[in-house]
């Protein structure tokens, strides 16, 4: 049973859609399948959206710096994520998608195994999770369940295990990403780990669960026919005879 053939839970992520066309990453074009996600944070105390992604569409809000990251190497970088989940202009929470899922991200740099074994080029899908000063708990639970919610949709799409999740730290760890602390050093203060979230994705993966309320079994059906009438007639319009 693949984790995309779960049956669908109700997700109410807003994600939305704006790629990083001017950046070098998206020029090159590089694609990729799927087969994990790496979770990352900032590491700025900015959690606006239109610090990342641009130009406005009218939800971001105007980035009057220019440095969001649709041009070619951001802040003389190349780097570029999948996607960014933080505010927009009006305080809300949201997802923009900044690359094709299927695109080679630039987003782990190199682990102590080498360029060889990058996790960008082993088909991981990353996104950032804008900071802010890592004390607001309203804030951080928001970006989360964004989070959460993403890998969830993203789960379902390419059939990834929740356990091929990982964090930047633990990306570091494995030897495939370079020496970052996100996104554990945030998620600690809040009670959270990353075991924590995979967790949560897969509590999102699985099916709804249903607790069923038998009023009576009978070997005569004319007496079962009887009782679906009398429950029916009590307001339980969906009453059902089930024969085993």
């Amino acid at each position: 049973l693949s984790w995309n053939s779960y049956a669908l839970k109700v997700i109410k992520m807003n994600l939305n859609r704006l790629f990083l066309t001017q950046n070098e990453c998206f020029k090159v074009g590089k694609t990729m399948v799927p087969k994990g996600i790496m979770v990352h944070s900032t590491g700025s105390n900015n959690p606006n959206l239109r610090r990342y992604v641009g130009p406005d569409d009218g939800k971001l809000g105007v980035n009057p710096y220019g440095n969001h990251w649709n041009q070619a190497k951001p802040d003389g970088r190349q780097v570029c994520p999948h996607a960014f989940i933080g505010k927009l202009a009006d305080s809300s929470v949201a997802i923009y998608q900044t690359l094709p899922w299927n695109y080679v991200g630039w987003h782990s740099g190199n682990g102590f195994l080498g360029g060889v074994k990058n996790a960008n080029n082993q088909g991981y899908i990353g996104f950032e999770i804008c900071e802010d000063d890592l004390k607001d708990a309203e804030y951080f639970s928001a970006v989360y369940r964004e989070a959460v919610d993403l890998c969830v949709y993203l789960c379902r799409e390419y059939g990834i295990p929740p356990y091929d999740i990982i964090d930047h730290s633990e990306g570091y760890r494995l030897g495939i990403a370079s020496n970052h602390a996100d996104v554990g050093h945030w998620f600690k203060r809040h009670g959270k780990s990353m075991d924590d979230f995979r967790a949560d994705v897969l509590d999102g993966l699985e099916p709804p669960k249903f607790y069923r309320v038998q009023v009576g079994a009978f070997k005569e059906k004319a007496n079962a026919e009887e009782m679906l009438v009398k429950v029916k007639d009590a307001g339980f319009k969906d009453a059902f005879i089930k024969f085993e």
